[in-house]
C-alpha cells in the first residue's frame, strides 16, 4: 500500500498513516457487512482511481475471485465512486452489478479524515445465497451500517487505537450489541457461551454487561468500577475478564454513526486455553532456567572441589592438570550462567567468549594480552557449550606454549560471520606472534589432550573444520570453520 499510495496520489505521511489505521480494522466492517472490501484512491492528477488494499469476508462467499489491488480506473467508469469522493456521502444508490453470472450489490463508502474525504471503500455483496435475514445477521448489517457511518464522518477508526487482528477478537468469535446504557440487546450465541464460562447462569439479553462482568469477575472489595466502565463500551478498549472458570477476551468499540453514542458493539472471545498454555510456556521457560541455574552452581561446586584437590597435589604435573580442568569446567559453568538468565536456548556469544578469554588469561606465564575482535553473535545453547570448551583449550594452548616466561606478546582471537539466511558459517581465528610451531608439528595427530578435545568437538559436535598452521609472520594461527544458524 505504501508503494502504491506514494507512486499514484498525493496524500502525505499522516494522510498514508490513516490508511494503515483503517486497514487494520476494517476485517471487522467487512464481517459483519458479509462483503468485499476494495479501497480506491484517486490519482495525483485526479483522472483515476487505483486500488490499494482489499479484504474479504470470513462471514460469506467473496464477490471478488482476482487480487484487485494495485488496478487503475478512470473516473467516470464506476460513477458510484465519483459520488461518494465529490459529495462526501455514502452511495447505495443503482441495480446490482454481474460479475461471471453473480449478481453484486455495489455501495461506496468515503473514507474521511480531519474534515477531507481520502478515498472510498467498495463494499462488494455477493447476493448469490441472499435468504431471510436471521437475528444474528440482521445486527451484524446494523453494526456494519452504523461503523460506515463513522468511516464516512472521520470517526473511525479511533486515532491511536492499533489494533493487532490476528490477536484482538473477530466478529465470529463473540459478538453483543449495547445499547447507550450498556444494555445487552442482543447476544450471539458465541458470545453467550463465553459468559456461561465466566459463569452466568441466566441469559444476556436485557442485563446491563457492566455489572455483570463484574460480578462475575472474582473482587475481594467493592464492585470494580473501571471494569463497569469498560464492558459497558463507553470507550473504545480491549482488556481481559478472568475467574475461576476461564478467561475472556473482549473488545468494546462505541458506535457513533451520527456523532452521539447510541450503543456499543463488544466483540468476546473465550481465550481459557490459549492463557493456560501461554502460563505453561511460562512455567516450562522458568524450570529451563532454573535448570541452567542449577547446572552452573553444581559446575562451580566441582571447580572449587578440584581447585582444593589441586592445592594438596605435590606433584606438579598433577597441580597443572586439575587446575586445566578447573579451566574447562569453569568455561561450560560460563554457558549455562548465561542461559539461565535469557528466555530461550540462544545465547549473544560475545560476552561468552570476553569472560572466557579473560579467565584463561589469568594463566598467562609473561605480559601477553588476550584481545578480541569481530562479533560471534546469537547461537544456539548446543553450539555456545561446545564452543565455549574449544575457545578455553585454543586460548590456554596459545599462552602455554606460545611465550616464554617473561615473554610479552599478544593473542587475538577474532570471528567473523558469513553466508545466506539460510545457512551461515562462523570463521573463527586464533593467532599468537609467539615462538611458532614446532619442526614436523602436525596438529592432527598431536597426542596433547587439549588438541584431541578441540578436534572432536569442531569435527564431531559442531559439524566444523579446524586447522593449525603458521601465521603469516610469526607465530601460530588456529582457524576454526564451523556452520551456525542465522540469527533472528
Amino acid at each position: 500500500m505504501n508503494d502504491l499510495v506514494r507512486q499514484h496520489t498525493a496524500l502525505g505521511d499522516t494522510d498514508l498513516e490513516w490508511l494503515h489505521l483503517l486497514v487494520s480494522e476494517w476485517q471487522l466492517l467487512s464481517d459483519l457487512s458479509f462483503a468485499d472490501l476494495v479501497l480506491w484512491v484517486p490519482t495525483r492528477d485526479g483522472t483515476r482511481y487505483v486500488s490499494v488494499a482489499q479484504m474479504r469476508p470470513n462471514t460469506g462467499p467473496t464477490s471478488y475471485q482476482d487480487d484487485m489491488v494495485g488496478h487503475l480506473v478512470p473516473r467516470g467508469r464506476r460513477p458510484m465512486l465519483d459520488v461518494a469522493l465529490d459529495e462526501g456521502r455514502i452511495v447505495r444508490e443503482g441495480d446490482p452489478e454481474w460479475r461471471e453470472e453473480v449478481p453484486v450489490r455495489v455501495e461506496s463508502i468515503p473514507v474521511r479524515r480531519e474534515g477531507r474525504v481520502l478515498g472510498v471503500i467498495a463494499r462488494n455483496t455477493n447476493l448469490l445465497t441472499v435468504r431471510t435475514p436471521s437475528r444474528l445477521e440482521l445486527t451484524y448489517l446494523q453494526s456494519a451500517s452504523d461503523l460506515a457511518q463513522m468511516i464516512a464522518a472521520g470517526a473511525f477508526p479511533f486515532p491511536g487505537q492499533q489494533v493487532d487482528m490476528d490477536a484482538s477478537p473477530r466478529v465470529g468469535d463473540g459478538l453483543l450489541r449495547l445499547d447507550a446504557d450498556g444494555v445487552v440487546q442482543y447476544a450471539s450465541p458465541n458470545g453467550l457461551s463465553a459468559y456461561h464460562r465466566l459463569g452466568l447462569a441466566s441469559d444476556l439479553v436485557g442485563q446491563h454487561l457492566g455489572s455483570i462482568t463484574a460480578e462475575l469477575a472474582p473482587s475481594r472489595g467493592p464492585v470494580d468500577e473501571a471494569l463497569v466502565k469498560l464492558a459497558s463500551g463507553y470507550a473504545p478498549r480491549e482488556f481481559e475478564v478472568e475467574c475461576a472458570g476461564g478467561v475472556i477476551q473482549l473488545r468494546a468499540i462505541p458506535l457513533k454513526p451520527k456523532g452521539v453514542r447510541i450503543g456499543s458493539l463488544v466483540l468476546l472471545r473465550d481465550v481459557t486455553e490459549l492463557r493456560r498454555r501461554e502460563r505453561e510456556l511460562i512455567t516450562k521457560d522458568a524450570t529451563i532456567r532454573e535448570i541452567h541455574h542449577r547446572v552452573k552452581n553444581n559446575l562451580q561446586t566441582v571447580a572449587a572441589l578440584l581447585r582444593l584437590q589441586a592445592r594438596r597435589m605435590d606433584s606438579v604435573r598433577g597441580r597443572e592438570a586439575l587446575n586445566e580442568a578447573v579451566r574447562r569446567v569453569g568455561s561450560i559453568a560460563i554457558v549455562h550462567e548465561t542461559l539461565s538468565q535469557n528466555l530461550d536456548e540462544r545465547v549473544e556469544f560475545d560476552e561468552i567468549a570476553d569472560r572466557v578469554i579473560a579467565m584463561v588469561a589469568e594463566i598467562s606465564p609473561g605480559k601477553v594480552v588476550c584481545r578480541r575482535t569481530g562479533r560471534f553473535g546469537i547461537l544456539d545453547a548446543e553450539v555456545a557449550t561446545p564452543l565455549a570448551m574449544v575457545l578455553t583449550e585454543v586460548v590456554q594452548n596459545a599462552l602455554e606454549h606460545a611465550f616464554t616466561l617473561a615473554e610479552r606478546g599478544t593473542v587475538d582471537v577474532s570471528a567473523v560471520r558469513g553466508g545466506t539466511s539460510a545457512e551461515q558459517r562462523l570463521l573463527i581465528t586464533v593467532q599468537d606472534d609467539g615462538c611458532g610451531l614446532p619442526e614436523g608439528f602436525d596438529p592432527q595427530s598431536a597426542g596433547n589432550l587439549g588438541l584431541q578435545i578441540v578436534r572432536t568437538l569442531v569435527e564431531g559436535e559442531l559439524g566444523g573444520t579446524f586447522g593449525m598452521i603458521p601465521a603469516p609472520e610469526r607465530g601460530t594461527q588456529v582457524v576454526l570453520d564451523i556452520p551456525v544458524r542465522a540469527e533472528k
